[in-house]
């Protein structure tokens, strides 16, 4: 008897998460977006989908499910998510000599329009971490200075902040980093940082194991993702910055930093973690861009209408 599309899906899903260790995340980002896939499947050829089914779709099956995702309003970057997920689903089934359908790698992956990271400026990004320690409480205060100072001073990623543990502390002069694909990285601390952290430490008010989380909600729990994006939001309505000034953009600002102040290229992708040098070579067109429109204002042949 053919075995059915979700139990497939469950299987696949377990997968990634023991054999290619997936992040939560991207576990739940995947399985929801083959679970649309499969909901689709489902409506388009009339009945639940089995390997039967499965094995027989077309690229143009695939192309019709891109269709109706885009009618949905799901951008080009959702799109490439989705199929990136479909893909790795079928490739899943042909490892395990489940079914081979080559139709996921005949679609081709949307175009992304290319963006330039957001940074802050050096001074509102000083001014960020100043206003971040200024509330009634001082072990939060602390917390938030320590936070944003790791992301800000460190280039972190905010789940590779929220990932460090208590026995962590004290930091070394180096921070070993286990970022995207789970790769491993090595990131020099200013002092700045690691007394910014071990402040914070001194004052939690919690008692916790060596490998309980470091950062805390105000409740003593894990701080998640979402409580560093609400402070950054509160910081951003007191100081008056944009909405570009979110945890990310303190990892934008360090690597832009870095560069303007003669921080090498290959230097600065290592700390960042990057695959590509390409990747970190857009901070560069941040500086370049921000030259040209200072020269556009400043050259008398720049103002001429």
């Amino acid at each position: 008897m053919a075995r059915s599309a979700e139990s497939l899906k469950q299987d696949w899903l377990a997968a990634l998460a023991h054999e290619r260790r997936a992040s939560p995340h991207t576990l739940r980002a995947y399985g929801d977006d083959l679970a649309r896939f499969l909901s689709f499947a489902a409506e388009h050829v009339g009945r639940a989908p089995d390997e039967r089914v499965l094995s027989k779709l077309s690229p143009a099956d695939i192309r019709a499910f891109v269709t109706k995702r885009r009618s949905e309003g799901l951008g080009a970057r959702g799109v490439q998510r989705a199929l990136a997920a479909v893909r790795s689903f079928f490739r899943y089934l042909t490892r395990e000599g489940i079914l081979e359908n080559a139709a996921p790698r005949a679609v081709r992956t949307p175009r992304i329009p290319r963006t330039l990271p957001r940074p802050l400026s050096e001074i509102d990004a000083a001014r960020t971490l100043e206003e971040a320690g200024e509330q009634d409480i001082e072990w939060l205060a602390a917390r938030d200075v320590a936070l944003l100072t790791l992301l800000y001073g460190a280039g972190l990623r905010i789940s590779e902040g929220l990932s460090l543990k208590r026995g962590d502390v004290p930091l070394g002069s180096s921070l070993n980093v286990l970022g995207k694909g789970r790769k491993e990285r090595s990131v020099p601390l200013l002092a700045a940082v690691r007394e910014a952290v071990e402040h914070y430490a001194a004052l939690i008010p919690f008692t916790g194991a060596r490998d309980g989380a470091l950062f805390l909600s105000r409740r003593g729990k894990p701080m998640s993702p979402r409580e560093a994006q609400a402070l950054m939001q509160r910081l951003r309505g007191r100081l008056g910055l944009s909405e570009r000034a979110t945890p990310h953009a303190l990892r934008h600002s360090f690597a832009t930093h870095l560069l303007a102040n003669g921080g090498d290229l290959r230097a600065v992708q290592e700390l960042l973690g990057h695959a590509s040098l390409s990747t970190t070579q857009t901070y560069t067109e941040i500086d370049v861009r921000k030259m040209m429109d200072v020269y556009q204002r400043a050259h008398p042949r720049g103002k001429v209408a």
